[in-house]
């Protein structure tokens, strides 16, 4: 017993290769699909394309930073594709009625974070699914953003908002003096939050609750993890994040809009399950969500290059989906 006990643990520990790919894997990907994408697709590798793809996932991106602890904790989140539009709308609302820029980010923030923690409470305290649960609230705030805007867009003329939308540095100019290349605020905020939470993940006491969680509810509240805590506090986080990315995507667009970006909540957790991080809980890093959420992101915009009509890329959004589910699962069961 005693001498084939180090070798069922030698024969059970993942290879360094294997570890490597585990960690890395999906930023090979990356790299190579924008590789792939530079040269078999026109105008891809140019600056203005490079500006438009980190625009475009930056939404996605800002709220994959959150979506990243519910998965990790076990849970998900779909009130955030209709909390979207609604902290856009009221963000909007505030500003058109008091031009009160501080009052209308925290207005929409506010309104974020209630109801995360709505989504919280019921999940943590009274244990009902999550899916039930974020489905119930999603079709509530829906309902709430229609009901702010009288079913009809407003439209943002404050200098301030519109400025913070629009600000851009690094800036490259050409030859002729016009702009090259430039990143906006909204990435560059992005980016920012892709190292909080990061961190918070990986070297704060809450990540390492937040995996504990995901890993085994049980066991973590055994441990003495102030599970129920841990589970709220993810879905404030969630809700107050995902009214930001709804402020400064009505900011970009200068209405606050209801009906603003449909279907994104599968698109957020599309990009997480595809870069790693596993629909059971208890495995997530940030890398793995920044490589899924420019994977979806280059995906879409080869393919709007390409001229591929909108039919085709459902069909190839739903495969990527279901691959990367079917991955995960491959991964549980290794």
């Amino acid at each position: 017993m005693s001498a084939s006990a180090p070798s069922t643990a030698a024969s059970a520990k993942p290879s360094t290769t294997a570890a490597f790919l585990d960690r890395a894997g999906m930023l090979l990907i990356l790299a190579a699909l924008i590789l792939v994408c530079s040269f078999a697709v026109p105008n891809f590798a140019s600056p203005n394309n490079a500006e438009s793809v980190l625009l475009a996932v930056s939404t996605v991106g800002i709220v994959a930073t959150t979506m990243l602890f519910c998965l990790a904790s076990g849970n998900f989140d779909l009130s955030v594709g209709t909390i979207i539009p609604a902290g856009g709308v009221l963000c909007a609302l505030i500003l058109r009625d008091t031009g009160n820029l501080p009052l209308a980010i925290a207005g929409s923030l506010g309104f974020g974070a209630i109801v995360g923690l709505i989504n919280g409470v019921v999940v943590a305290k009274f244990k009902i699914n999550p899916l039930i649960t974020t489905l119930s609230t999603m079709m509530m705030v829906k309902g709430l953003a229609f009901a702010f805007a009288d079913s009809r867009s407003i439209g943002i003329s404050h200098d301030g908002i519109l400025g913070l939308a629009n600000a851009a540095f690094p800036v490259i100019h050409n030859d002729r003096g016009g702009i090259l290349f430039q990143i906006t605020a909204p990435v560059w905020i992005c980016f920012g939050l892709f190292g909080l939470f990061g961190f918070l993940l990986q070297r704060t006491t809450f990540g390492r609750n937040t995996l504990a969680v995901g890993g085994n509810e049980e066991a973590a509240r055994l441990a003495g993890i102030p599970v129920d805590r841990v589970k709220i506090t993810i879905f404030v986080l969630q809700g107050a994040i995902a009214a930001l990315a709804g402020t400064l995507l009505a900011a970009r667009m200068g209405i606050g809009d209801p009906k603003v970006a449909p279907g994104i909540e599968l698109s957020i957790i599309s990009a997480c399950v595809l870069g790693g991080v596993s629909l059971s809980g208890g495995i997530g890093r940030m890398s793995y969500v920044i490589a899924g959420v420019f994977i979806m992101g280059i995906v879409e915009n080869a393919m709007n290059l390409l001229n591929i009509k909108h039919d085709y890329q459902y069909i190839v959004r739903g495969a990527i989906l279901l691959s990367a589910v079917l991955f995960d699962r491959f991964r549980q069961n290794r």
